[in-house]
C-alpha cells in the first residue's frame, strides 16, 4: 500500500536543487533534474554519511566524504569505495506539492 506524503512545493525545489526531509524512512534527498524529480535515501552505502551536500555532476550524487558515486534515478552505486546501490522513492508533483511514497 502506498503513503504518500507532502514534503514541499514544487516552486521551493526548482531545477537543479534538492531538499532534504525527515520521513518514517529515514532522511530522504529529493534531486529536481532536468528530467524530473527523483528522491533517494540521504545515506551512503559505504559508511552510512549523508549524501545530499554532496556535488551533483548529471543524474550522479557524489558521496563527500570519500567520493563514491550514484545514480540519482536508481539508486545504483556506481564506483568504488560504494558497492551496494542505495534505496530510491517514487515522487509526483500533485497541485504543486511534491510528494514521495515511502512505503513503496
Amino acid at each position: 500500500m502506498s503513503e504518500w506524503i507532502d514534503v514541499g512545493e514544487e516552486s521551493d525545489c526548482p531545477t537543479g536543487q534538492r531538499l532534504v526531509v525527515n520521513t518514517d524512512a529515514g532522511k530522504v534527498a529529493i534531486f529536481h533534474l532536468s528530467t524530473g524529480f527523483y528522491a533517494i535515501e540521504d545515506r551512503c552505502s559505504h559508511d552510512g554519511g549523508e549524501l545530499a551536500s554532496g556535488e551533483c555532476d548529471g543524474d550522479e550524487i557524489i558521496c563527500p566524504r570519500h567520493g563514491a558515486r550514484f545514480s540519482i534515478k536508481d539508486g545504483e552505486a556506481l564506483t568504488a569505495p560504494a558497492y551496494e546501490s542505495i534505496e530510491v522513492f517514487p515522487v509526483r508533483v500533485e497541485e504543486g506539492i511534491i510528494q514521495i511514497d515511502i512505503d513503496s
